[in-house]
């Protein structure tokens, strides 16, 4: 393994360890978490996609946008 591997997986670790606490040591609930913040992820995912394919940028793209462009 390269060392960038072996990094990125100590990160995948402290995640899941983080994902784990934050559940109380229920695996169960931490799982069941993560699939739901993953469906909302989806579905934010395909609200963008409707978006920029009907020529429209969401509100917060502009002011991303904006400040890209002022700090040129």
């Amino acid at each position: 393994m390269s060392p960038t591997t072996l990094l990125d997986n100590s990160r995948y670790e402290q995640a899941c360890d983080q994902a784990i606490a934050m559940c109380d040591g229920n695996l169960r609930s931490t799982i069941k978490a993560l699939i739901m913040a993953n469906e909302y992820l989806e579905a934010e995912l395909e609200e963008l996609q409707a978006a920029i394919s009907a020529g429209c940028i969401p509100d917060s793209s502009r002011g991303k946008m904006r400040s890209k462009s002022s700090a040129a």
